[in-house]
């Protein structure tokens, strides 16, 4: 009797697998909603995104530059334009303006963005935090 309970408790723990995950009706009848979008990143997101950045870069207003130069107001600032500090000749080279879509291309990954750059970083792989990353340098230039 006990080897019976135990072959029947297997077979029932086995009867559920290898189904496909079917979405549960509700009690209306209908499949659940999709699933809510991932979260919609902020700019308070992107400050603790931005803990990496530190080691090199500062952001307060007036801040002295680091090993990188101050990225307070770079969002719509000039390349290779922060007062006081060596860029690269890569950098001074590249030209134009930071504008959100130029940052993101470079932080994807800086040294495949712009060889040359002295920047040693390997990037903000995922667009989502540089998202977030991004609406805190914007929000710090303002």
């Amino acid at each position: 009797m006990r080897l019976a309970s135990v072959v029947l408790a297997g077979a029932l723990a086995l009867a559920g697998c290898g189904q496909a995950d079917q979405p549960a009706e509700t009690s209306t009848g209908t499949a659940p909603a999709e699933p809510a979008p991932a979260i919609e990143p902020t700019a308070a997101m992107g400050e603790q995104v931005f803990k990496r950045c530190v080691a090199c870069h500062t952001i307060d207003k007036g801040g002295a530059n680091g090993i990188g130069p101050n990225l307070h107001g770079v969002v719509g600032r000039p390349v290779a334009s922060h007062a006081g500090f060596s860029y690269s000749s890569a950098m001074k080279a590249k030209g134009g303006v930071w504008d959100v879509a130029a940052l993101d291309t470079y932080l994807e990954a800086p040294m495949k963005a712009l060889p040359g750059t002295r920047m040693a970083f390997a990037g903000v792989y995922d667009p989502l935090d540089r998202k977030a990353l991004l609406l805190y340098l914007e929000a710090q230039s303002k």
